[in-house]
C-alpha cells in the first residue's frame, strides 16, 4: 500500500508541475522579460517535494519533467530542464542537512533558481562550444533572485493545499 501511496502521490505531483509549468507558459509572454528568463512555477512542486517529501521524490520530479521537455521540446530542452533541476534540488538538499528548519522557503527557492540556471548553463555547454553563455550570468543572476523570491512565496501560500495531496 505505502509503494501505490508513494507512486500515486509522485504522480499527482508530476503533473501539478506540468500544470504549473504550462500556465507560465501561458502567461510570460505577457511580460518582457529577457530570453530564458522564466518564473519557475513547476518549481514549486519540485521544492515542495524537497521540503516534504524528501530528495528521492524531488529527483524523481525532476528527472520526470526533463523527460517530458525531452518529448515536447527536444534533445537540448530535454537536457536543459533536467541539468537545471538536479543542480536546483541538490543545493536545495545541501541547505536543508545544514540548516534544517532553520531554512525559510525563500532562502531555499533563491539558490534553486540561481543553481537551476547554473546548471542549465553547463547543460548549454555541452552542446554549444560557444562560451558567451557566461556572459549571461549576471542576468540569470538577478532574475534567479527575483523569481526565487516570488516562487518562493508562491510556495509558502501553496503549502496548505500540496499537504492536503
Amino acid at each position: 500500500m505505502k509503494k501505490t501511496k508513494r507512486m500515486t502521490t509522485t504522480a499527482m505531483l508530476f503533473t501539478l508541475a506540468i500544470v504549473l509549468s504550462f500556465v507560465e507558459s501561458l502567461i510570460m509572454p505577457l511580460f518582457a522579460l529577457p530570453p530564458g528568463v522564466k518564473l519557475g512555477l513547476g518549481n514549486v512542486v519540485v521544492m515542495y517535494c524537497m521540503v516534504y517529501l524528501g530528495y528521492r521524490n524531488a529527483f524523481e520530479i525532476a528527472t520526470l519533467k526533463g523527460f517530458f521537455s525531452f518529448l515536447t521540446r527536444g534533445a537540448t530542452a530535454g537536457v536543459l530542464s533536467f541539468l537545471g533541476g538536479i543542480f536546483s534540488i541538490t543545493i536545495m538538499y545541501i541547505l536543508k542537512k545544514i540548516f534544517g528548519e532553520k531554512i525559510n522557503y525563500y532562502t531555499l527557492s533563491v539558490f534553486g533558481a540561481l543553481f537551476h540556471n547554473l546548471g542549465q548553463l553547463v547543460g548549454f555547454s555541452f552542446f554549444f562550444s560557444n562560451i558567451a553563455p557566461i556572459a549571461y550570468l549576471p542576468i540569470l543572476s538577478i532574475s534567479a533572485v527575483i523569481m526565487g523570491i516570488i516562487t518562493g512565496a508562491t510556495l509558502k501560500v501553496v503549502i496548505p493545499a500540496l499537504k492536503r495531496i
